[in-house]
Order: structure tokens, then sequence, then C-alpha cells
């Protein structure tokens, strides 16, 4: 089963210092056809104005990534990290038994340009942690390249959830699939570019939501970066 989720169908909220698309249910935007997928909860497209952000806030039992398109995010937290995540890095946080978290655009001309993702953990309760690592392009290059998994493998960070997340610079002739195992639920959301996901067309912004079927394959890319995740049914 194949469900194009479009651009233009997602959630908008535009709040002056932060202009933000849900491609799930998230705060005020609320369509029960799209509540997460799998156990992957929110994708969020956001766009924080220079000299603004989220001030601090909290979370518990979530695992967050966050994926810097444009700009540098700077983290602040509970647990004592103060980061700056710049575009390529992956910044996974487990929120845990409970953490406080502030997120900001010091750039006083840029605008960050990032994703915000959560993913349902598979164990609750546990100590709240903090991940970053950053991947270059040329791993990501005409491939799919593991960048979040539940056992760190390949250099990946590591998640408290029964889900993996690859990244994938694409373009031209070059192809890539990826093997689901049965019962497993997929999610291919494309960042920037034009890119075929089991034969559908996406543009930026735009994703394919797979169920039952037997592999992601992605070919005939225009300048493509795309994220798949490989995801637990429920």
């Amino acid at each position: 089963m194949l469900q194009i989720r479009r651009s233009s169908a997602r959630g908008h909220a535009d709040h002056g210092w932060l202009d933000s698309f849900h491609s799930f249910s998230f705060a005020d935007y609320y369509d029960p056809a799209w509540m997460g997928w799998g156990n992957l909860r929110v994708i969020n497209e956001d766009r924080i104005a220079p000299g603004t952000g989220f001030g601090t806030h909290g979370h518990r039992d979530m695992e967050i990534i966050s994926y810097v398109l444009a700009g540098e995010l700077a983290h602040k937290d509970s647990m004592g990290n103060v980061k700056g995540i710049p575009p390529g890095d992956v910044q996974r946080m487990s929120a845990g038994t409970g953490v406080r978290h502030s997120e900001f655009n010091h750039a006083p001309n840029a605008t960050t340009h990032f994703l915000q993702i959560w993913i349902q953990p598979s164990v609750t309760g546990i100590p709240p942690s903090y991940e970053q690592t950053s991947f270059a392009e040329a791993d990501k290059r005409d491939r799919l390249r593991l960048v979040a998994s539940p056992d760190g493998r390949d250099g990946s960070v590591t998640i408290h959830a029964d889900a993996r997340m690859y990244a994938g610079l694409f373009n031209g002739a070059a192809t890539a699939s990826l093997p689901l195992a049965p019962g497993r639920k997929a999610y291919v959301h494309v960042v920037k570019g034009a890119i075929t996901a089991n034969g559908q067309r996406l543009g930026g912004g735009d994703a394919l939501a797979l169920a039952d079927e037997a592999e992601v394959t992605l070919a005939d890319a225009a300048d493509a970066e795309v994220l798949v995740f490989d995801l637990a049914a429920a």
C-alpha cells in the first residue's frame, strides 16, 4: 500500500518568528488521517527567523531528532549540553523521564531551516540522554546512509525506538533500494529536489507512506535530498 502525502496538504502555522509545516497532527493542527505513521509521530519543517527561537520547554518519553538544512540551531538543555547544530549533523535527544531544552537561531541575518522529528520510544522512563554526529555529504551521495538506529550501527546515532532513519543525496540516474521486513512500515520524506519512490513522483516537502511493501526503491532524481524511515507498524 502506498499513500502520497503532498507538501501542500501538510498543516501550516506561521507565528512570525517561526514558519512551520506539519506532516502529522501537531499542536493546533489536527488531521485524524495523519496522526503519525507506524511509530513515527512528528516531522515538522521549521524555519526560525534570525535572533529568535524556542524558549525553554519540556519533553518526556520521546525520541527527538533534529536535522538541520540551513543555518545553525543552538541547543541548550537541562542535562548540561550546549551545542550548535550545523547542516550535516544529526542530533538525537532521548527525553526519557524528562528534559528541558531551548533551541535558538542566534544569527543576525540568516534563517535556520531544520526538520524536527519525533519517534515513539520502545521503552519509557529511561534517563534522558543526548547524542550528535556529523555525516559527510560524500557518505550520503547516491546511497541511503544509516543515520539513526536502535543499535548505533555504522556510526549512526542511537535511538531507543524500533526504527531506522536513512539520509541520501541523489541526482540523475543514481538509484537505491531498502528492503523491508514483513510487517514493517516505511516513510519517504523528500527534503528538496525531486525523486521517484516506488513509482511515485515526489517533490520537495512531499512524502510517501508505505505498508505491506517488500522494499523502498528510489530512482530518477533531480538534486534530491531524501530521508527514509524503516518503522515498526505501531
